[in-house]
């Protein structure tokens, strides 16, 4: 498995992570089996939040977790707060209250005294740069966190965070496949009027990242769309199939890995979290990152996904 020393935060972390989103809907031992088979892989890094399965998901991992023979410093853990769907309305809330009840609710379910990184999920339209600021600081003296990050979060509310805390913010998880690469698409097309694919929708956030020593964390690699299901094996994508069926081919791997080799061929050194709670599709995934694709690769998989070059 490829490793990442992530700067000014944890070192050998693994290139692929497991997401736990989905985990609430399995047994214990069903999950512990997922803990084990991304362990064995390779995979070192378990992403949560505490809305997947309203909590569910990170009790079911601290219920299999301690089935699967791992040691809590074996492992990195990581998990997101911010989105509020039990009030009236959904919102997004950064409040100092509500960033210090969302740990406290985080590591009970958990199990654990401590995350390795907390992440601010999507961006609160009212955030206190200062109120956050205050919240990373507490966390961080009282041993609760160790590491920080965002999500989805532009350039420009991350330099507003940044005049605050007084800790490094060292990921940004955003949404990137090789059907959803709009981080990459604006980049190569500048100055084209005639297509939807020059249009920057999220400030550079890719080269502002790389920039400013912040690692990019790709959720739903191998989706398209926002929630609509996976490329892979899907009659709308026949092109993208048939070139990534003759890497996978070559490469004696499967199609999902050469998606996801794709990623982590960039030279941001990004990291790609996978969703899949079956054990065989994890093994087969974690694959990629044993994979080295080819310049020519890379750019024939991003053809074939439907898009083009000016």
């Amino acid at each position: 498995m490829k490793k990442l020393n992530i700067i000014n935060g944890p070192q050998n972390v693994s290139a692929i992570v497991q997401g736990c989103m989905r985990i609430s809907g399995l047994s214990k031992n069903s999950a512990a089996d997922v803990i084990r088979s991304s362990y064995e892989s390779g995979v070192n890094f378990y992403d949560h939040a505490d809305i997947y399965g309203k909590g569910e998901a990170e009790v079911r991992f601290s219920e299999a977790f301690a089935l699967s023979g791992l040691k809590r410093e074996d492992v990195f853990i990581q998990s997101k707060c911010g989105i509020c769907n039990d009030r009236k309305c959904k919102e997004f809330d950064w409040s100092f209250d509500y960033i210090m009840k969302s740990v406290e609710g985080i590591l009970s379910r958990l199990k654990t005294d401590y995350l390795d990184v907390l992440l601010l999920h999507r961006p609160d339209a009212l955030f206190d740069p200062e109120e956050v600021a205050k919240a990373f600081d507490a966390l961080k003296t009282q041993g609760k966190v160790r590491y920080f990050g965002i999500s989805n979060t532009m350039p420009m509310q991350i330099e507003l965070l940044k005049k605050y805390v007084n800790v490094p913010i060292i990921f940004n998880q955003l949404q990137l496949s090789v059907e959803q690469s709009q981080l990459i698409d604006q980049g190569l097309h500048l100055n084209c009027k005639n297509t939807d694919l020059a249009v920057n929708r999220d400030g550079c956030v890719l080269d502002y990242c790389r920039l400013n020593d912040i690692t990019v964390q790709a959720w739903s690699p191998l989706q398209y769309g926002s929630f609509n299901g996976t490329f892979i094996d899907n009659s709308e994508f026949p092109k993208l199939n048939e070139v990534l069926g003759e890497i996978a081919e070559r490469e004696k791997v499967t199609k999902a890995a050469v998606a996801l080799a794709w990623i982590l061929r960039h030279p941001a050194k990004m990291q790609a979290i996978i969703g899949s709670t079956n054990p065989q599709h994890i093994r087969e995934a974690c694959q990629a990152a044993n994979i080295e694709l080819t310049h020519g690769d890379w750019y024939e998989i991003y053809l074939a996904s439907g898009k083009y070059l000016p």
